[in-house]
C-alpha cells in the first residue's frame, strides 16, 4: 500500500485540514451610499450577500485591486462580506498610536473572535454557523487608504491624510478577509461557528 507521507522529490508538503471553533463577536451592515457599516442583531444574508448593503449583489465593478481590467469593468463579487478580529483590530490600533479602531469605520460585516491570526486563514476556508449559514473565505482583504481615512475622521486624528497613509503599513496582513456566501440564511451575534481550514501546499514549481 501507498504510504501517504511518502513525497515525490520537489513535491510540496501538503499539511492537512483542520477545524477550529469561533464565535461571532458582532455583525454589521452599510445600508447607505458608504462603505463604513453601523451594529445590528442578525444579518440576513442571500446569495447576493447582506441584503441591502453597500457590498451586495451577484457582481461587482473592478477597481485598483483588479489590475488586470479596465477599472469599472463588470466581474463576480467575491468581496460580499468582511471579517475582522478583535485581535488584529487592537495590533492596528497600537500601531496608529489609537486607543481602538472600531469594526465599523473599517466597513467591517462580521468581528469574529477565537480563531488565531485570522487574516491569514487560505482561501477556501468555509464559516459553518450554529444558524445554517455558510460562508466560503476568497483571501485577505487588502488594507487602503479609504479606510485609513475613514479611521483618521472617527479617531478624530490630528492629520487625516497622515492616518490614511498610516493605515495601509500598520494593517498589512491583519485587515481580515472578504468572503461571499455560498449557503444563506442569517447569522446572529453570538452565534458558534465552525471554521473549515482545507489542505494546504506551496506551489513552486
Amino acid at each position: 500500500m501507498l504510504d501517504p507521507t511518502m513525497r515525490r522529490e520537489g513535491e510540496p508538503e501538503i499539511l492537512p485540514g483542520r477545524k477550529l471553533a469561533a464565535h461571532v463577536a458582532g455583525v454589521y451592515t452599510a445600508p447607505f451610499d458608504h462603505f463604513v457599516t453601523r451594529a445590528v442583531g442578525t444579518l440576513p444574508l442571500s446569495f447576493e450577500g447582506i441584503d441591502g448593503d453597500f457590498h451586495a449583489g451577484h457582481v461587482r465593478r473592478s477597481g485598483g485591486r483588479e489590475p488586470w481590467y479596465p477599472r469599472g469593468t463588470e466581474m463576480r463579487n467575491e468581496r460580499q462580506l468582511s471579517i475582522v478580529a478583535p485581535d488584529e483590530l487592537a495590533v492596528v490600533a497600537e500601531r496608529m498610536g489609537l486607543t481602538e479602531i472600531k469594526p465599523e469605520w473599517i466597513g467591517a460585516n462580521l468581528l469574529l473572535d477565537g480563531v488565531p491570526m485570522l487574516s491569514m486563514l487560505p482561501s477556501g476556508t468555509m464559516l459553518f454557523f450554529k444558524g445554517g449559514v455558510t460562508i466560503k473565505i476568497d483571501g485577505q482583504n487588502a488594507p487602503c487608504r479609504l479606510a485609513g481615512r475613514s479611521i483618521a475622521e472617527h479617531a478624530r486624528m490630528a492629520d487625516h491624510d497622515a492616518g490614511s497613509l498610516m493605515f495601509p503599513k500598520a494593517a498589512k496582513r491583519l485587515r481580515g478577509l472578504v468572503a461571499w456566501v455560498e449557503k444563506p440564511g442569517v447569522i446572529a451575534a453570538g452565534e458558534e461557528v465552525s471554521v473549515r481550514v482545507p489542505e494546504q501546499w506551496i506551489y513552486r514549481a
